[in-house]
C-alpha cells in the first residue's frame, strides 16, 4: 500500500518529497490545498474514507503516518 500510495503522490505532486519529512504539515510542505488532494486521492485510488476528524497535522506529516491513518480505516 505504501509504495503504491508513494508513486501516485509523487505522479500528483512532483515537487514534494514524501520520503524525506516527517513534518509535512508541521513545516508547511503540505498546504491545506495539498492535503485535500492527498485525502482525494486516497479516496479515490483506495476506496478509503477518511473521516473529517482524521483531518490533522499528525495524520498527515509524513508518509508513514498517512498510511497508518489508510490501515485504520482500510
Amino acid at each position: 500500500m505504501k509504495e503504491k500510495l508513494l508513486k501516485i503522490l509523487e505522479e500528483n505532486c512532483p515537487d514534494i518529497d514524501f520520503t524525506s519529512s516527517d513534518r509535512l504539515v508541521s513545516d508547511g510542505i503540505l498546504d491545506s490545498v495539498t492535503t485535500i488532494e492527498v485525502i482525494s486521492t486516497i479516496s479515490m485510488e483506495f476506496g478509503i474514507e477518511i473521516p473529517f476528524e482524521e483531518y490533522t497535522e499528525d495524520n498527515f506529516n509524513s508518509i508513514d503516518t498517512i498510511v497508518s491513518l489508510m490501515e485504520r480505516y482500510q
